[in-house]
Protein backbone atom coordinates (compact mmCIF):
# COMPACT_ATOMS: atom_id res chain seq x y z
CA UNK A 1 0.00 0.00 0.00
CA UNK A 2 1.42 3.62 -0.71
CA UNK A 3 0.80 6.50 1.62
CA UNK A 4 1.78 10.02 2.01
CA UNK A 5 3.14 11.06 4.90
CA UNK A 6 2.52 14.82 5.41
CA UNK A 7 5.20 15.30 8.18
CA UNK A 8 3.53 18.71 10.54
CA UNK A 9 6.72 21.34 10.12
CA UNK A 10 8.66 19.16 7.09
CA UNK A 11 8.24 17.42 4.21
CA UNK A 12 5.98 15.23 2.67
CA UNK A 13 7.14 11.74 2.16
CA UNK A 14 5.88 8.66 -0.09
CA UNK A 15 5.82 5.78 2.06
CA UNK A 16 5.11 2.08 0.42
CA UNK A 17 4.02 -0.29 3.24
CA UNK A 18 2.42 -4.49 3.29
CA UNK A 19 -1.45 -4.17 2.87
CA UNK A 20 -1.44 -5.41 6.45
CA UNK A 21 1.10 -2.86 7.95
CA UNK A 22 0.13 -1.07 11.18
CA UNK A 23 0.33 2.53 11.93
CA UNK A 24 3.60 2.30 13.88
CA UNK A 25 4.86 0.38 11.13
CA UNK A 26 4.27 3.46 8.81
CA UNK A 27 5.74 5.56 11.09
CA UNK A 28 8.96 3.24 11.23
CA UNK A 29 8.51 3.68 7.35
CA UNK A 30 8.89 7.37 7.57
CA UNK A 31 12.10 7.42 9.29
CA UNK A 32 10.46 7.85 12.81
CA UNK A 33 10.34 5.80 16.06
CA UNK A 34 6.46 5.48 16.96
CA UNK A 35 7.16 6.80 20.55
CA UNK A 36 8.37 10.00 18.69
CA UNK A 37 5.54 10.59 16.30
CA UNK A 38 1.30 10.37 16.47
CA UNK A 39 0.17 9.43 13.46
CA UNK A 40 -3.50 11.51 12.43
CA UNK A 41 -6.31 10.55 9.92
CA UNK A 42 -8.54 13.61 8.86
CA UNK A 43 -7.15 15.62 11.85
CA UNK A 44 -7.86 12.51 14.24
CA UNK A 45 -5.00 10.56 16.09
CA UNK A 46 -5.20 6.51 15.60
CA UNK A 47 -3.57 3.98 17.42
CA UNK A 48 -0.03 2.52 16.29
CA UNK A 49 -1.67 -0.85 16.57
CA UNK A 50 -4.35 -0.54 14.35
CA UNK A 51 -4.01 -1.15 10.61
CA UNK A 52 -2.98 1.09 8.03
CA UNK A 53 -6.28 2.18 6.03
CA UNK A 54 -5.81 5.91 4.45
CA UNK A 55 -3.67 6.62 1.59
CA UNK A 56 -2.68 10.35 2.85
CA UNK A 57 -2.04 10.62 6.64
CA UNK A 58 -0.55 13.55 8.92
CA UNK A 59 2.56 13.08 11.45
CA UNK A 60 3.22 14.92 13.99
CA UNK A 61 6.95 14.79 15.73
CA UNK A 62 6.06 14.58 19.19
CA UNK A 63 9.73 14.67 20.65
CA UNK A 64 12.36 17.09 18.17
CA UNK A 65 16.19 17.75 18.71
CA UNK A 66 17.57 17.70 22.06
CA UNK A 67 20.24 19.17 24.01
CA UNK A 68 20.04 22.93 24.89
Amino acid sequence: MDVTVEVVGGEELSCSVADDATYAELVREAGFHPQEASVLVDGSPVPGDREVDAERVTLLRLIKGGGR
